[in-house]
């Protein structure tokens, strides 16, 4: 198992310059809001500058399209990086590709569900040495909920990957899914709603540079 037990180190840069949609700013810009299983909510190729997430440069890190993917880079040791496309969702499927360029397999990266803001959210992730959890911020304060630990799984493409994520919040369910395989599982009722995200972290070793494409967000 591995201890995932760093504070979430928060960059203000990351967070300020999205933009909270209610849902039905959603309906205006996708249709009709769906609510058949499968219903496609979102999807970004991140071929496009323009769709709606963050893009940071510091010498700390990076958010930011490139390549015709989405690329999260976290130079500083023990810290988290995210991004946000600035909608509000309820019941999400996210699926996306995720790979590693470059930087240490001790990481982790995934996604994130009904972000509140920078202090209340649901984030479910893995890391390039094959480990996984399923956790939240709440009130500013990280706590994993399953497993108590980042347990590790043979499901998971380590080194470079890449990984196929698939992560559910439904109601209170929350589960993760990575290459066909459901790996976790729990439940918590303590958000309702609210943004995606992509988020990014390191522990000991900075130069994690992780990157996503083929997002879609789904009706579960």
């Amino acid at each position: 198992m591995k201890n995932q037990s760093r504070t979430l180190m928060i960059v203000a840069l990351l967070v300020l310059g999205s933009l909270a949609c209610s849902l039905s700013q959603v309906s205006q810009l996708f249709g009709e809001y769906p609510t058949n299983p499968g219903d496609l909510l979102f999807q970004d190729g991140f071929s496009d500058p323009s769709s709606g997430w963050d893009r940071v440069r510091t010498p700390e890190g990076m958010t930011d399209y490139e390549g015709d993917k989405y690329r999260i880079v976290v130079n500083a040791p023990n810290a988290d990086y995210w991004a946000n496309p600035g909608l509000e969702f309820t019941d999400v499927l996210i699926e996306v590709d995720v790979g590693k360029a470059s930087g240490p397999d001790d990481n982790d990266f995934g996604v994130l569900c009904r972000y509140l803001d920078t202090e209340n959210f649901y984030f479910l992730i893995i890391s390039s040495d094959g480990y996984y959890g399923i956790g939240k911020v709440q009130n500013g304060e990280q706590q994993l909920l399953e497993p108590p630990q980042m347990y590790h799984s043979e499901a998971i493409f380590t080194g470079t990957g890449p990984n196929h994520i698939q992560a559910v919040c439904s109601g209170s369910w929350l589960a993760l899914s990575i290459n066909g395989e459901l790996i976790a599982e729990t439940t918590d009722s303590t958000f309702q709603e609210g943004d995606i995200g992509l988020i990014v972290g390191s522990f000991d070793a900075p130069g994690v540079d992780i990157w996503f494409d083929n997002l879609m967000v789904m009706v579960p």
